[in-house]
């Protein structure tokens, strides 16, 4: 039996959701927004499980260092 991830479905419902409150209007960008409110999560996560130790984030997140650094910036989060 195939189980589903379940951030995979947690995802997935909540697009349904989403799509569902847009009635008719068209949707745009959903990819970016997608990736934009997980990603900043996911930096967070990761640097306080590393005790905001950028080099060991990186590496958990499977990034460069100077990745993380450009990712912190553009969700406005502190080094």
């Amino acid at each position: 039996m195939n189980y589903p991830n379940p951030i995979e479905q947690c995802v997935r419902e909540h697009l349904e959701r989403y799509f569902a409150d847009l009635g008719d209007t068209e949707p745009h960008d959903i990819l970016a927004m997608v990736v934009n409110c997980v990603e900043k999560p996911v930096l967070q996560i990761a640097l306080e499980k590393t005790h905001g130790n950028q080099s060991k984030a990186a590496a958990m997140l499977g990034i460069t260092r100077s990745t993380l650094r450009k990712k912190l910036s553009t969700h406005d989060l502190q080094p």
